[in-house]
């Protein structure tokens, strides 16, 4: 495995700017998720370090050599795509042996039989290795793809949304399954998703991406509970943050202009009245939406509470983020 490097990268689409000056480091051994909404330069990110595109100005460095000049090939690393991409003439056996087979690896005959059995068994499709990939579903496809990958030893794994096509248990299942093999393998692995609970429960760090800029950078923790903008603050966290005006609560600092406030920084029971508009159980939590002096929030309560909609809940805040009016902390 490898460290890997973007060093000051830009590359455009026309007059679409991708990737804007960006700097990362991924470190040798790191699970890193890319967050960010539909144009922030995730994918590309992955397609740069793959060589599937050029920077434009910049280099990308994967264990301490440029990658610049080097094809697809030459740089040893394996991709996942959001959309599977098998040989659909070739077994699920087949496929998970092609990357094995490469004149380049020179892998054993038996040492490929074991990758194979391992992966298929980690990825719940043992009975499928001798059905051509035409005859699976679409999420036993998926799963294949992501075997194709896990069967060799890059110096990085690029992940693209890879469990998005699959039901709610095997992704759970899979999450857990894939970040306990890059646990144990050491692996060096970037991981792109809209899926929080992936970023949280998955991830060594987060890079939060706007428009092709990293804009924080750090552990699911560290983001969390200590977000530089509202723009980070947003991208972790269920139920979404909650961003008021800094004066609807006394006690506001004097250059902030909005206020953010995430559930557990809603104390219910003590404050000002608020009119709850809407509850949802969820099981384990009860999502509770109030109306706060014309404003909707949205914070969780007891699994088992007894109020209704119409009920008046007292709330005060407790150690919130203050934001300027630009969107950036200033306490």
């Amino acid at each position: 495995m490898a460290e890997v490097i973007f060093k000051n990268v830009t590359k455009k689409f026309d007059s679409d700017i991708a990737l804007d000056n960006f700097s990362m480091t991924i470190a040798d051994g790191s699970f890193v998720v890319l967050l960010g909404p539909t144009g922030a330069g995730k994918t590309t990110s992955l397609r740069m370090i793959s060589g599937l595109d050029k920077p434009d100005s910049g280099e990308i460095f994967i264990g301490g050599h440029s990658m610049t000049g080097l094809t697809p090939a030459q740089r040893n690393v394996a991709m996942v795509f959001q959309q599977y991409s098998l040989y659909p003439h070739l077994t699920v056996r087949e496929n998970l042996e092609f990357p094995l087979k490469s004149p380049l690896l020179k892998t054993p005959a038996d040492e490929i039989a074991s990758k194979i059995h391992e992966v298929a068994e980690v990825l719940q499709i043992s009975h499928k290795l001798d059905n051509k990939a035409t005859a699976l579903s679409g999420g036993e496809m998926q799963r294949v793809s992501i075997g194709r990958a896990l069967v060799r030893n890059p110096s990085i794994y690029l992940m693209d949304e890879p469990l998005s096509s699959l039901d709610a248990k095997l992704r759970a299942d899979l999450r857990i399954e894939l970040k306990r093999i890059q646990s144990k393998s050491g692996a060096t692995l970037l991981y792109v998703t809209h899926d929080q609970i992936e970023a949280m429960t998955m991830a060594t760090h987060v890079g939060v991406l706007d428009r092709g800029k990293l804009v924080q950078f750090g552990s699911p923790r560290e983001i969390y509970e200590n977000p530089v903008s509202i723009y980070s603050a947003s991208r972790l966290g269920q139920p979404r943050v909650n961003i008021l005006p800094a004066t609807i609560f006394a006690g506001a600092p004097d250059n902030a202009a909005k206020i953010g406030l995430r559930p557990e920084q809603i104390v219910q029971g003590e404050g000002e009245d608020s009119l709850v508009t809407r509850i949802e159980h969820l099981g384990d939590q009860t999502r509770l939406h109030l109306s706060f002096k014309s404003h909707d929030l949205i914070t969780v309560t007891d699994a088992h509470t007894r109020l209704n909609e119409g009920d008046i809940v007292k709330i005060r805040p407790e150690k919130p983020f203050y934001f300027d009016a630009d969107g950036a902390r200033t306490a």
